[in-house]
């Protein structure tokens, strides 16, 4: 196999964030080559005012890539994209893919192009957010056109006393406490389980969700973005990990 003639996916993803690219290239393997470039730091800054500068310098960031020709590349950060409305985010990434030359997606905009193919029309979130961000992000489904059944929310940690305030880091979330919540509740036999972020650990929970309700759609941000990836490629061949063989055997 020439190593250099595999296609190439570009993938543009949060400074700290530790998930993104051990995801995409245990979803893809040895099919395509991966390369990244990371939003900058933003030290001392909230969280809205930081996500909305992921979005400023974002045009200016894919040019970071340089003369590297890329056949596709994924904006992995969601929550950015959450302060976008549908049509917005479609819009930005339209403008974004004609100044790069080449398909550029945000992993919401790839949830959607899933959610059709799959024809999902129903939505549980699984959400490691603060609570305004999954707000924000259920908002954005809804604006979308999918009815969002209800959200599982995903802390870090536990509130330390009854009624104290959990810590929400997507970055600390364990496949044990995903698990856990979902055992918690009793979700609707038709509603697929969306695990929104790029950023919280999936692919051993989703493993073992997939075992126990093998008919249920399982979504993620990093997951749906890799099916996008291959099928913007041409990729024709079996996909490498079962979890995307089993969104692809799924899908129209």
């Amino acid at each position: 196999m020439d190593l250099f003639s595999l296609p190439r996916l570009g993938v543009v993803v949060p400074p700290e964030n530790p998930t993104a690219e051990p995801e995409f290239n245990h979803l893809l393997g040895a099919g395509m080559n991966v390369y990244t470039s990371r939003f900058p730091v933003t030290p001392g800054t909230g969280l809205r005012a930081m996500l909305e500068t992921y979005n400023e310098v974002l045009p200016e960031l894919l040019g970071s890539f340089g003369a590297l020709r890329l056949d596709a590349t994924v904006v992995a950060c969601s929550a950015s994209h959450y302060l976008l409305d549908p049509a917005g985010d479609r819009a930005f990434c339209d403008e974004l893919s004609e100044r790069a030359g080449s398909p550029v997606q945000s992993s919401t905009q790839a949830i959607l192009a899933a959610c059709e193919a799959l024809g999902v029309t129903r939505l549980t979130l699984v959400s490691p957010y603060e609570p305004w961000l999954t707000d924000t992000s259920r908002a954005f489904w809804e604006r979308a056109g999918l009815t969002v059944d209800g959200v599982v929310l995903v802390p870090a940690e536990e509130a330390a006393r009854p009624g104290g305030d959990a810590h929400f880091d997507p970055y600390e979330v364990t496949t044990g406490a995903i698990l856990r919540r979902i055992r918690e509740r009793e979700l609707p036999p038709d509603t697929a389980l969306l695990f929104t972020g790029t950023g919280m650990g999936t692919l051993a929970a989703l493993e073992e969700l997939a075992r126990r309700e093998p008919h249920r759609t399982l979504l993620t941000s990093n997951l749906a973005s890799a099916w996008w990836a291959r099928r913007t490629v041409g990729e024709k061949g079996e996909a490498h990990h079962p979890l995307l063989r089993r969104l692809e055997g799924a899908a129209v």
